[in-house]
């Protein structure tokens, strides 16, 4: 996690406090600050809350490397052959110990992690603004440690017992000298993620204190409760991911776009949501404050890199009067016809799109997964028909149920969820073969068939760490 990199100054925060409306968001390059003495006051505590968001907007994390490799590493997209030279070896799984993104990822989660914690372990008077925060950071923190158990330990539903990734849950400088930790069990990682997730949602009140508009640029108490619905659905725990779920779904306010025209103008924007329209937390990609050509959008627009393509199978899988298909454009990546992902509208615009990292979509399916895994086909086919139906007027009622049911509603996942990032996770915790769709002279090189034995369905454990930390052991097949 090179945490020897973090011992005595971290990123602190990057914002000018004159305004905690969109400007808060727009940050100035960060200026490092001693760690012990740097969050002693609410004004100190919400600087370092800017630092941990820009942290995680990083393209070496959420800004990019996590969404596209949710889906490359899976069935809905491919790397192009005319490209950047970027995610070759992920598009063909010949990553290595040593490559770059495999070591981007997990160095900056560990960052931001930390940034986290130095905000949990900060000495500052509680207050409704104090707690907010809090429940922000300890969302962040549980956030990303989902995302890392998942993509370098075996899936919980496989193997709980087997080696996760290291716990940190306080800041190296209280340690009193360097921190070397080992990977912690799967479980004992969730146990951590549904702990750090009770507290945010204990501590956040329902009404986002004035500290921060009530935008989705920032964790609140039920996106907390929607990220551990997905962690309790991960864990193959569906009772408790239905109850997560329905939290959200009755008390937070949310809702889904109501019409085509909803639907296109809320993906075409580059402005964070204050209506709860279909967003619950996204990173802000500010004029200011970017990616650049490193973002999301760029990877997959062809004014950018246009790299990432989304397969035929993916494209042929909606109807044509499915509102989602609309955000694949039928073209060509020369010389041969692509279909081209259109959910990043705003490549390299003074605005860029907001990256969607929890949205409503996502909950109601949630739930349609949990109601259908638990035997009530009822209940699951309400939701899963609210969200299919609404996205595809045209579209006939599902009315399947048992393991039947079950395949709808992972198919409607893969729909709405295209290039967001989940495929990947959604396919290694039900353990199914992942068939990689070959497009022929269009693809660089490219596997087919990704078995359930197959080593690289879990990343290695980056060598500089494994170099760094004799206590951390190396997956199998590295």
């Amino acid at each position: 996690m090179k945490v020897r990199n973090y011992i005595y100054i971290l990123l602190a925060g990057i914002v000018t406090l004159a305004s905690c409306k969109k400007s808060f968001l727009e940050e100035e390059n960060p200026t490092a600050v001693a760690v012990e003495s740097s969050i002693t006051t609410e004004t100190g505590m919400l600087t370092a809350i800017s630092g941990m968001y820009t942290s995680m907007k990083s393209y070496t994390l959420f800004g990019r490397n996590l969404p596209v490799l949710g889906d490359l590493l899976a069935d809905n997209s491919y790397v192009s052959i005319t490209n950047s030279g970027r995610y070759l070896t992920e598009n063909n799984y010949t990553y290595i110990a040593t490559a770059s993104e495999i070591d981007e990822i997990w160095s900056q989660a560990y960052n931001t992690i930390l940034q986290a914690n130095r905000i949990l372990y900060a000495s500052v008077p509680a207050s409704d603004n104090v707690n907010q925060l809090r429940g922000e950071a300890y969302a962040t923190r549980a956030l990303v440690y989902l995302q890392l158990v998942n993509l370098y330990g075996q899936p919980y539903t496989v193997n709980p017992s087997a080696a996760g990734v290291p716990i940190v849950t306080q800041p190296t400088y209280t340690t009193g000298a360097f921190t070397k930790p080992a990977r912690s069990s799967v479980s004992a990682v969730y146990d951590r993620i549904i702990t750090d997730l009770d507290s945010a949602y204990t501590l956040m009140p329902a009404t986002t204190p004035a500290i921060h508009d009530a935008n989705s640029n920032f964790l609140s108490k039920y996106a907390a409760k929607a990220i551990e619905a997905r962690a309790y659905l991960y864990k193959g725990d569906y009772a408790n991911a239905r109850d997560a779920a329905l939290l959200v779904a009755n008390n937070g306010g949310f809702s889904l776009a109501a019409s085509s025209s909803a639907f296109s103008a809320y993906w075409a924007s580059a402005t964070n949501r204050t209506d709860k329209l279909e967003t619950i937390f996204e990173l802000n990609m500010s004029s200011t404050v970017n990616n650049g050509y490193n973002g999301l959008d760029a990877i997959y627009n062809q004014d950018g890199y246009g790299d990432v393509l989304c397969t035929d199978d993916l494209y042929n899988s909606y109807t044509a009067t499915d509102f989602r298909k609309s955000l694949i454009l039928d073209g060509t990546r020369t010389p041969y016809q692509a279909y081209i992902v259109n959910k990043y509208q705003n490549v390299l615009q003074s605005d860029r799109d907001e990256v969607k990292v929890v949205r409503y979509a996502e909950v109601l399916l949630t739930l349609a997964e949990s109601y259908a895994q638990l035997g009530d086909s009822g209940e699951a086919l309400t939701y899963l028909n609210r969200v299919a139906q609404l996205r595809d007027p045209s579209l006939a009622a599902y009315t399947a149920t048992g393991t039947t049911l079950v395949a709808d509603i992972l198919n409607e996942r893969r729909k709405e969820l295209a290039f967001e990032g989940y495929r990947f996770f959604d396919l290694t915790r039900t353990a199914a073969v992942i068939n990689r769709p070959q497009e022929g002279a269009k693809s660089a090189a490219s596997i087919a068939t990704v078995t359930t034995a197959n080593t690289r369905r879990i990343l290695p454990i980056p060598q500089v760490e494994i170099n760094a930390n004799a206590s951390i052991t190396q997956n199998p097949g590295y």
